[in-house]
């Protein structure tokens, strides 16, 4: 689009997105701003009207870099992201490998109600989370994984719904004819999932694997309901338990808060562009 257009459309265009931008900057700056403040320094004197976002307010002066390293102090913050790390890494593989294989099943091969039963798989997107949280939680207990990493790491290995239709779609435009010249070959299915198409699907692989990196690194209902011990506890769940025990240490809250974000944001920056081709390539044949 941008080699379309001559140099000042295209430095129109970015000024108006840079404008547009502003509003949804503002709230990160304010958190980076406050991280770096002191307490006396986060809300005005009493009698004073300034606003929390005009230009000398959001510049901190002194600069408290210490507020970080409290930060780390008040709160285990290794052992949080440890166990965000490690329940990240499981459900992105657990998921991401899942359902490509559901996914592989539904475009290329063919069996008795598969249309049907994608139909039905499409439904269950529809099916809000609420109305399977308790009947989950009994059966996890029943099964004695209350209080363990599993209830949080297991559904992933068996497909998420988002994830197959991406897959799928991506899978379908695939040329059919290098399946069938593999097939002639001799290749079996397996092996054609493994060596032809899942090479070709890194776009779609990795889009899926950063939706579910964030949607578990941003998990805080399910650390809320299966896990009991602070040891295990992650990091949205142990934000939220640093916000009741220290609800008046802002700049320390916004100092964790701050390194909470900051490896979503550098891996969004990292993989944007795969990420538009996974969403853009995914296409609606089918």
């Amino acid at each position: 689009m941008n080699a379309r257009l001559g140099p000042g459309k295209r430095l129109l265009t970015h000024a108006i997105l840079i404008v547009l931008a502003i509003p949804f900057l503002l709230p990160l700056v304010w958190m980076v701003s406050t991280s770096l403040k002191e307490d006396t320094q986060i809300f005005p004197r009493e009698g004073e009207a300034a606003s929390p976002f005009a230009i000398d307010n959001l510049i901190p002066s002194p600069v408290a870099w210490h507020n970080y390293a409290d930060a780390l102090v008040e709160v285990p913050f290794l052992t949080y992201l440890g166990n965000t790390t490690v329940l990240c890494v499981l459900n992105v593989v657990c998921a991401v490998l899942s359902s490509a294989v559901v996914a592989y099943g539904f475009a290329r091969l063919r069996f008795r109600f598969r249309e049907p039963l994608f139909v039905l798989l499409l439904m269950t997107m529809a099916l809000p989370a609420q109305v399977t949280m308790i009947p989950q939680f009994m059966l996890f207990r029943e099964l004695g994984w209350y209080g363990t990493f599993l209830p949080l790491i297991v559904p992933s290995c068996f497909g998420v719904p988002l994830f197959i239709f991406l897959m799928r779609q991506f899978f379908l435009t695939i040329p059919e004819e290098m399946i069938e010249s593999a097939r002639m070959e001799g290749a079996s299915e397996w092996q054609i999932f493994r060596q032809l198409v899942m090479p070709l699907s890194i776009p779609v692989l990795a889009t899926c694997a950063l939706f579910q990196f964030l949607h578990t690194w941003n998990d805080f209902v399910g650390p809320l309901i299966y896990l009991n011990d602070p040891n295990r506890y992650t990091l949205a769940y142990g934000l939220q338990q640093f916000l009741s025990e220290y609800g008046g240490r802002w700049s320390h809250l916004m100092a964790a808060s701050a390194m909470f974000i900051a490896p979503v944001l550098l891996l969004f920056f990292l993989t944007q562009r795969t990420f538009i081709q996974g969403i853009a390539t995914t296409g609606s044949k089918g």
